[in-house]
C-alpha cells in the first residue's frame, strides 16, 4: 500500500550528511599530518567524516563499521540486517579506522595484524578503502578505485 511505497522512497533517497564535508576534510587532514597530535574533537570529526563518506560510496545494510567510541555505520548492499546484532560487523580503533581510511594501512595488514574485529562472511571493505588518498601535498582526494 501507500506505507510500503513511502518507506521503498525514504530507503531510496541518498543520506543526507551530518558533517560539513569542507570540516570533515579539514579534520582528516589535520590527523593525517599529525596522527598523535589532532585533539579529540578533530579526531572524532575525521572518524564521523570518512564513516559517512563509506556510507555515501557504499550505499547498504548489509555490513555494520563501527569505530567506537565515535560513531557506526551501514554500509554496503546485500541482505539487510534489521534486528538485534548484525550478522556482518567490522569494529576497529580510530587510529586503524582512519588509516584505512586513508589508504596509510592495508585492509590485509589491518586484518593480519589483529586490528579489525570482523565477524560475517561479507565484513571486507577491501574493495572499497581507501576512501582517501594523500596526493603528497597532505591534501587528502577522492581514491580513483572509488565508487563517486
Amino acid at each position: 500500500g501507500l506505507m510500503v511505497t513511502i518507506c521503498e522512497r525514504v530507503r531510496a533517497m541518498p543520506r543526507a550528511r551530518r558533517v560539513d564535508p569542507m570540516l570533515g576534510g579539514a579534520a582528516l587532514r589535520a590527523w593525517r599530518m599529525d596522527p598523535d597530535g589532532v585533539d579529540r574533537d578533530t579526531r572524532a570529526l575525521a572518524v564521523r567524516f570518512t564513516l559517512e563518506e563509506l556510507g555515501m560510496r557504499a550505499p547498504g545494510r548489509s555490513v555494520e563499521v563501527r569505530v567506537p567510541p565515535w560513531g557506526a555505520v551501514q554500509c554496503l548492499a546485500g541482505p539487510v540486517h534489521r534486528r538485534g546484532t548484525p550478522a556482518n560487523v567490522v569494529e576497529c580503533d580510530d587510529r586503524t579506522w582512519l588509516g584505512l581510511a586513508c589508504g596509510v594501512l592495508t585492509w590485509a595488514s589491518a586484518s593480519e595484524s589483529g586490528a579489525l574485529r570482523i565477524s560475517g562472511v561479507r565484513a571486507d571493505l577491501s574493495e572499497v578503502l581507501p576512501l582517501l588518498v594523500d596526493d603528497g601535498t597532505g591534501a587528502a582526494t577522492a581514491y580513483p578505485g572509488s565508487c563517486d
